[in-house]
């Protein structure tokens, strides 16, 4: 990676590139959400988070910037768990743009998701992605455990 990576949570003022990299990733899954999941999430993302209260339980979001360009997210939200006394996170959403893919933007910002899930009580992060997505498994098989669980959906 040339120049500075900065890894900070999203702010109103970042919702044209958010937005932007959101789109690209929505794309890379040939998937789209209307205008008002978009309005919505970052509304969400932007809200305070409070340890105990139901806002600490709304979605979260950072921004990987190289020297000041917004060139990655990732969203994760923390949630209760049946079998741990703790609640858990899950890393919704990680995109790096294609021109800093293989750079470290994804493991800084994965580690970033693994460090505040860590300060914040959550001991389990986790995430699921298509069987496809050959080149970011290799980083995922680098820094997480691939689990036998296999996604059922309604």
């Amino acid at each position: 990676m040339s120049g500075n990576l900065e890894i900070r949570p999203i702010t109103a003022a970042d919702e044209p590139e958010w937005r932007r990299l959101w789109t690209l990733y929505l794309e890379f899954y040939e998937s789209s959400v209307p205008e008002q999941v978009y309005q919505t999430t970052l509304r969400r993302i932007l809200g305070d988070h409070v340890a105990g209260e139901a806002s600490f339980y709304e979605p979260r979001g950072l921004l990987a910037l190289n020297d000041g360009r917004p060139v990655g997210l990732v969203h994760y939200f923390y949630h209760r768990h049946g079998w741990k006394v703790e609640s858990v996170c899950y890393l919704q959403d990680l995109y790096a743009a294609p021109e800093v893919r293989g750079t470290g933007v994804g493991r800084a910002l994965i580690e970033a998701v693994y460090a505040r899930a860590d300060a914040d009580g959550c001991p389990a992060v986790y995430w699921m992605t298509q069987e496809f997505n050959a080149e970011a498994r290799k980083l995922y098989d680098r820094i997480a455990t691939l689990t036998p669980f296999v996604k059922y959906s309604r």
